[in-house]
């Protein structure tokens, strides 16, 4: 399956999550507001920026998909990283509204008690909402996608957090209804902490930050490949999902043309098998023998 086949697969897994967030969230956001309980009225809330943000997946996805023009010589896999980058501002928006209407709600002394059914409401979403992080992990594996694996750790996020809803419900129930306040302005937080991560993510892509340790690994590929006498310089970036890698090498001074170049297809080759780089520009330079 080459790279354009496994951008729409992976755009199946955000199809899947914007169906899951908009049915959970109604519900939720209705069950909320009929049996008055904050914890599951801000989980549904969480739930509609889940959507944002996974219908900015599949835009970016969309996008990616896009053949390289005069303009973006390396394609468009970008647009990923700036849809989530716009996905997490609105996120936190609502994360912030979240956590003052819940601190509002204390200080004016407004707060009822839960009906017990919200509970189970939240126990079912809960659920269900694992039942997606579980398909989409499977997926993101299948298809070496880091965006749908995002998603799935956010499903999962989700399906804790209905889990801490149900808990402050039924904490409601013993006669202390600001629990249900309370577990409210923690879903508000939780919402925050997920924006920040979307949007250090992003930021930490677009301005070309690499993992340190994958570095290793790959500079490790290339040391290691035959023919290769010293790295003196390697640089990666990431492009979307694509990894990009530069690298200087040194080679023995006799070998011809033929010879040095298999030698970088090797490295290519290596690369894309072991370290998944989709592209690698590899310099040669001559060993200096003394």
């Amino acid at each position: 399956m080459d790279r354009h086949d496994q951008i729409k697969s992976g755009e199946k897994g955000a199809w899947v999550s914007i169906l899951a967030y908009l049915v959970l969230a109604s519900v939720k956001l209705t069950a909320g507001w009929i049996w008055h309980s904050d914890a599951l009225w801000a989980d549904g809330l969480n739930n509609s920026t889940d959507i944002i943000a996974s219908v900015a997946v599949l835009i970016g996805l969309r996008i990616s998909r896009k053949p390289a023009d005069q303009n973006h010589l390396y394609g468009h896999y970008r647009a990923e990283s700036i849809a989530s980058l716009v996905a997490s501002f609105i996120m936190v928006s609502v994360g912030i509204q979240v956590i003052m209407d819940g601190v509002q709600s204390i200080f004016t002394a407004q707060t009822a008690t839960p009906d017990l059914v919200s509970a189970w409401v939240a126990l079912g979403c809960a659920a269900a909402m694992y039942a997606i992080y579980r398909y989409n992990l499977s997926l993101s594996k299948k298809i070496d996608s880091s965006s749908i694996r995002a998603i799935a750790y956010d499903n999962r996020s989700d399906s804790l957090v209905s889990i801490g809803a149900f808990v402050g419900i039924m904490g409601a129930q013993f006669g202390i209804p600001v629990i249900d306040t309370i577990a409210a302005i923690i879903v508000g937080l939780i919402i925050c902490k997920t924006a920040w991560s979307i949007f250090y993510e992003s930021t930490h892509t677009l301005t070309d930050g690499f993992d340190t340790h994958s570095l290793d690994r790959i500079k490790d590929t290339v040391q290691t490949t035959n023919g290769v006498h010293e790295v003196t310089d390697i640089k990666a970036r990431m492009h979307g999902n694509q990894v990009l890698v530069e690298a200087t090498i040194r080679v023995n001074p006799k070998l011809n043309v033929i010879e040095s170049h298999s030698i970088t297809e090797k490295i290519e080759n290596r690369l894309e098998k072991e370290c998944n780089v989709q592209s690698a520009t590899i310099h040669i330079e001559p060993l200096t023998i003394e």
